[in-house]
C-alpha cells in the first residue's frame, strides 16, 4: 500500500466511534470506546479481500496517530492492535496499561 502515490485515507467517524478505511467496495474498521479517561481500541475488522495488503496496519497506524493528536491514552483491547503496538515502539507514548480487572472487551 505504501507504493501508491495517493495512499488510502483513513476516516475518523467520531459519531460511530470508529476509524474507517475504504478500498474499492470494501471497508476496514477499527471500533473504539471511551474508558474512564482512556480509549479502548476494541475491534479491528479487515474484510478477507483486503487481508495481506496492509489495510489493517494502515488503519491502526492512522488511528494511533489521531489518538496521539487528541491526547488519548489507548488500551489495546484487540489482539491486532496489541500486536501492532509491540511491533511499532514509536507508538509506545500512546499506549495505556491494559484494562483494569473487571473491564473486558465487548
Amino acid at each position: 500500500m505504501s507504493t501508491n502515490p495517493h495512499p488510502p485515507t483513513v476516516i475518523h467517524n467520531a459519531d460511530r466511534q470508529r476509524f474507517e478505511l475504504a478500498l474499492g467496495e470494501h471497508v476496514a474498521l477499527l471500533d473504539y470506546t471511551f474508558l474512564d479517561g482512556r480509549v479502548g481500541f476494541d475491534h479491528t475488522l479487515v474484510p478477507d479481500a483486503l487481508r495481506g495488503r496492509g489495510a489493517g496496519s494502515t488503519l491502526v497506524r492512522a488511528a494511533l496517530t489521531e489518538a496521539r493528536a487528541r491526547g488519548w491514552r489507548v488500551v489495546p483491547r484487540c489482539s491486532f492492535v496489541a500486536d501492532f503496538l509491540q511491533r511499532h515502539p514509536e507508538f509506545a507514548d500512546v499506549a495505556a496499561e491494559a484494562s483494569p480487572p473487571g473491564e473486558t472487551a465487548p
